[in-house]
């Protein structure tokens, strides 16, 4: 009805201005009517008019109701609006359009699978020959292996991230949350970086009680646990540091700690850090950062319906702590 009035504001002041014009017309030529023959008109004219608001009330009050509900779906919808010129021509307009978006939408999620699919083929296709590499270092001599298999290190993180990153569109198709054990998923993550761990120099240290479970994706979850691991080990600075993992009951949750003791992050970096891209000052003089691991961590994170927070004092090191349910507490996940 609000929105109908709105509509019809400008007919119902003209309306009222021209009545008011009639009686004052008649007063400045001089010609004389009766006052109850003015008022008789003016209120012939006013039923006139409400019985033609009445009218288009009711032949739109689909389309002003549906224009005016404020419980929008996120989905698309394209309901009939009424039998009226106004509402029938307003829905043929509508559905075009709507076809024209159902169109277009089913090219671009055909474009995507089919790149998905492209990514998802390519990245094992290229795993392939890592393993025979791997395989063949064997043979080689230990100095030259070592530095070839950190290089092969870094390939395979590159592709694991790539094939993740373009899996993230179709994240609700690939995950499963169950409960695990958190110091289990947490020690398989840091034994899949042991190397990084070794030829850095840098020592694990858990204090995390083999009772505490959450709910989560174990897949998932390793792959974020793989990039927060990876930044702490690069960016330690120097041999002989230490990484902290402690988790911490709170409530119904879960706080996962990573500290590491390393060069920490600038101030003016902190809000930055989970940007796409974004590596830093640190990140330029380490060479390390592809500026995607921790937004990765933050978009899986969200999706999981974890939280993530990081603190950092520069100099000192950095500390990332992921907020997860328990699933060893009463209620459900």
């Amino acid at each position: 009805m609000r929105l109908f009035l709105r509509e019809h504001l400008p007919l119902i002041l003209f309306f009222t201005v021209q009545m008011l014009l009639v009686p004052l017309l008649y007063w400045l030529t001089g010609v004389g009517r009766p006052f109850a023959i003015v008022l008789y008109g003016i209120l012939l004219g006013s039923v006139v008019l409400l019985a033609y608001l009445a009218y288009r009330y009711l032949s739109h009050r689909t389309m002003y109701q549906e224009l005016s509900s404020e419980d929008l779906s996120e989905e698309f919808s394209n309901p009939p609006l009424g039998e009226a010129p106004l509402p029938e021509a307003m829905h043929e307009r509508i559905s075009h359009y709507e076809r024209l978006y159902r169109e277009q939408l089913y090219r671009h999620q055909s474009q995507t699978d089919q790149h998905l699919a492209f990514m998802n083929r390519w990245v094992h296709q290229m795993k392939t020959p890592l393993s025979v590499i791997q395989l063949t270092l064997d043979e080689v001599g230990e100095a030259p292996a070592e530095h070839i298999r950190e290089e092969l290190e870094r390939i395979r993180k590159g592709l694991e991230m790539v094939l993740y990153t373009a899996r993230l569109d179709r994240f609700e198709q690939d995950f499963a949350v169950e409960s695990i054990g958190l110091r289990a998923v947490v020690s398989e993550s840091v034994v899949e970086n042991r190397r990084l761990f070794i030829r850095k120099g840098i020592t694990p240290v858990f204090q995390i009680d083999d009772q505490i479970s959450v709910y989560t994706d174990a897949k998932w979850f390793r792959f974020m646990l793989g990039q927060i691991l990876t930044n702490a080990v690069n960016y330690s600075g120097s041999p002989g540091k230490k990484i902290h993992l402690t988790a911490e009951a709170s409530g119904a949750f879960v706080k996962l700690h990573i500290r590491d003791e390393g060069i920490g992050i600038a101030p003016e970096d902190i809000n930055r850090v989970f940007h796409p891209y974004f590596t830093g000052e640190r990140g330029r003089q380490y060479h390390e950062s592809t500026g995607m691991g921790l937004y990765l961590v933050r978009e899986i994170a969200h999706k999981l319906d974890h939280s993530v927070q990081l603190e950092s004092t520069l100099g000192e090191g950095t500390t990332v702590t992921l907020t997860l349910r328990r699933a060893d507490n009463q209620g459900t996940p």
